[in-house]
């Protein structure tokens, strides 16, 4: 007789059912977490410290009257990758949008990756490349940066002439860093990957160059280098989750191939169309925010504290004197939260904190140079 353990009767009568077990390879993995603590001063997630202009959202509510909730939305986003095409001067055919620029992500490593693939990272990064990664079925070569967060082109080529990777990323502005790679580094390293290079430029509104200008320049000899960008960072719409890709026509199929169909609700994607009108504002948000960490990385720069320059909207930093978990939690008694990064491999006893509005800002340096005296 065949075994019955875990069988249940019709009428609910038997023993108790038996779930199957988690795919072994995702069994000791744990999700992406950030602390969510009741405080005054929120500085731990690199969100936008402004809301949205008002009259986007005097727009955005005038058009959800006129949607047919009913209907399934437009199922290629045309409006929405329309517009993002003409705010870069590209193809419609080269845009792809998702719910945040982590299912841009996940599509590109469903389409790319898996099973007897390989993704290339260099540490520290993102801690979303490798965990999409291992959450895709792909294995990960992965090299460390220099201590100044600079890739070490050595170590690049070790990496890819070893794994052979069909997808290589580079976090740029690099989160935890904050630091860009140059055009040049990224030129370089597009010469030597065998596959895709992913450029994750969630911050690159706050860099001083972007892997764009390179698509732009020579679209035939950069074909295989695709930009992930997000509304969530200069956009001030986190709360929305949209991202989107830019990328060779034949990248773009791809993601569509992986996408579920109608994955971008109605909302969302005229959410998005509508912040494009707003270009104007975004700049002079993201020079206001560029202005304040200047003034934040200063006033570090006097303090007992290891600083890196940063290109993002966020610095990072290591205390000397002080274990930087109790620094973090002097923080929150002061209601201000930082992200503590100091378990992460490669920023071991570091500290990060989000440009916030400047009495935010004031805050957080008052109360950090309290925690240090």
């Amino acid at each position: 007789m065949a075994d019955l353990e875990g069988v249940v009767a019709a009428d609910g009568s038997g023993l108790s059912p038996k779930l199957p077990a988690v795919r072994p390879d995702l069994a000791a993995l744990d999700g992406y977490h950030s602390a969510q603590v009741d405080v005054e001063v929120r500085l731990n997630t690199n969100e936008s410290p402004m809301p949205p202009p008002p009259g986007w959202q005097e727009a955005l509510s005038a058009a959800i009257g006129s949607i047919e909730f009913n209907r399934y939305p437009d199922r290629e986003a045309t409006a929405l990758r329309t517009a993002l095409a003409a705010s870069h001067g590209v193809g419609v055919d080269q845009i792809f949008c998702a719910n945040g620029s982590n299912e841009v992500l996940q599509s590109l490593l469903l389409a790319y990756g898996g099973p007897g693939r390989t993704a290339a990272l260099f540490e520290p990064t993102y801690t979303l490349h490798r965990h999409i990664a291992r959450i895709t079925g792909t294995p990960v070569a992965a090299g460390p940066r220099q201590d100044d967060f600079s890739l070490d082109l050595e170590v690049v080529g070790g990496v890819l002439a070893d794994a052979g990777p069909t997808i290589t990323f580079l976090c740029s502005p690099n989160n935890p860093s904050g630091r860009a790679d140059s055009s040049d580094e990224i030129l370089l390293v597009a010469g030597m990957v065998p596959g895709l290079l992913v450029v994750d430029e969630a911050y690159g509104q706050f860099a001083p160059s972007s892997a764009l200008d390179l698509r732009r320049k020579d679209p035939a000899g950069t074909r295989h280098i695709a930009v992930v960008r997000t509304f969530s960072k200069t956009w001030s719409m986190a709360g929305a989750r949209l991202g989107y890709l830019v990328a060779d026509p034949e990248v773009v199929r791809a993601c569509e191939l992986v996408a579920l169909p109608y994955h971008l609700d109605a909302v969302k994607q005229r959410a998005g169309r509508l912040a494009l009108d707003y270009a104007a504002e975004m700049n002079e948000r993201v020079a206001a925010i560029v202005v304040e960490r200047e003034r934040i990385g200063a006033v570090l720069a006097d303090l007992p504290v290891e600083t890196w320059p940063s290109d993002a909207n966020f610095l990072l930093f290591r205390p000397n004197s002080k274990d930087a978990g109790a620094v973090w939690a002097d923080l929150v008694s002061g209601s201000v939260l930082v992200r503590d990064c100091s378990k992460w491999p490669g920023v071991t006893g570091c500290l990060r904190v989000t440009v916030g509005l400047p009495e935010e800002n004031d805050r957080f340096l008052a109360a950090l140079t309290e925690s240090l005296r």
